[in-house]
């Protein structure tokens, strides 16, 4: 993959924790971001999920994003931005 994915998360989620560590099992590169320590990365996140602050919201490199994926969903849309070049 040429750029990793981005992954916002909070300390406290568990959602985040489980689909953090099947992304590393995976082979899945990904930046991740604590909305709790960065209010810019808040307002982004907020501004895709209906003004919430929902988390896990996954960014693909094409600027696309997914709220609390599976990892199912993950592989399908880097599949799809694979084929799509």
């Amino acid at each position: 993959m040429a750029q990793p994915l981005t992954m916002y998360t909070t300390n406290w989620c568990a959602f985040c924790r489980r689909l953090k560590s099947q992304l590393a099992a995976a082979a899945i590169e990904i930046t991740e971001v604590n909305i709790e320590d960065d209010p810019a990365a808040a307002e982004y996140v907020m501004s895709v999920n209906g003004g919430f602050q929902t988390v896990p919201t996954v960014v693909f490199p094409d600027g696309s994003a997914m709220t609390n994926p599976s990892l199912a969903d993950v592989r399908h849309r880097l599949g799809e931005l694979a084929t799509s070049r």
